[in-house]
């Protein structure tokens, strides 16, 4: 029998060895283990991100910019495309925290309308106060900003980057001002946009 790792001679066919057949599994095992943390850490939503007090009716979100490699960094704590829903009840005040963690990108955030197509630039924003400074530029690696403004109408918003072509490139989550929520939420958008 030969070594692992070394090839039977020419012309002659083997039947796989106990052996080899448990490193095959094994590696099999280890590439599936491997191939599964990323796509669940993508899909992850931490806890504390978000804090809210009832009684004052005030909310906190920490949106983080570039959070992981995901789509090139182009990503809202480690989401793109809508996949992460904040749900916010009316007449919350609303505060979101913004940091960039891209170390190589500028980035901004502000709420907008839903629409389609989506814009390539910072557009007006839906709620007055609801953007980050240097909406178009973007704000350096490791800057912050917070946006402070009231959740007064009820709807669906999206969390947009406003420098030109990430946002339409998917760097963006949905917003949702709730009239029947009656605590704040972070969920997981289904396939297909509705949370």
């Amino acid at each position: 029998m030969p070594r692992l790792g070394i090839a039977p001679p020419a012309g002659k066919w083997r039947r796989p060895t106990t052996v080899g057949r448990t490193l095959t599994a094994m590696v099999g095992l280890v590439t599936l283990s491997l191939a599964g943390p990323a796509s669940a850490q993508q899909r992850r939503v931490d806890p504390t991100w978000l804090t809210f007090d009832v009684a004052a009716k005030t909310v906190r979100f920490q949106l983080i910019a570039g959070l992981t490699g995901l789509n090139g960094a182009l990503n809202f704590n480690g989401f793109r495309d809508g996949g992460l829903t904040l749900v916010v009840p009316v007449g919350w005040k609303t505060e979101i925290a913004f940091r960039n963690h891209d170390g190589m990108l500028p980035h901004s955030a502000e709420v907008i309308a839903q629409q389609t197509p989506l814009p390539t630039q910072s557009v007006d924003p839906a709620i007055a106060r609801a953007f980050t400074l240097r909406l178009t530029q973007g704000l350096p690696s490791e800057a912050t900003d917070m946006m402070r403004f009231d959740a007064q109408l009820a709807g669906d918003y999206l969390i947009f980057c406003g420098v030109p072509g990430h946002g339409a490139a998917g760097m963006w989550i949905r917003l949702r001002v709730s009239a029947t929520a009656k605590t704040p939420a972070l969920l997981l958008t289904p396939a297909g946009g509705s949370s």
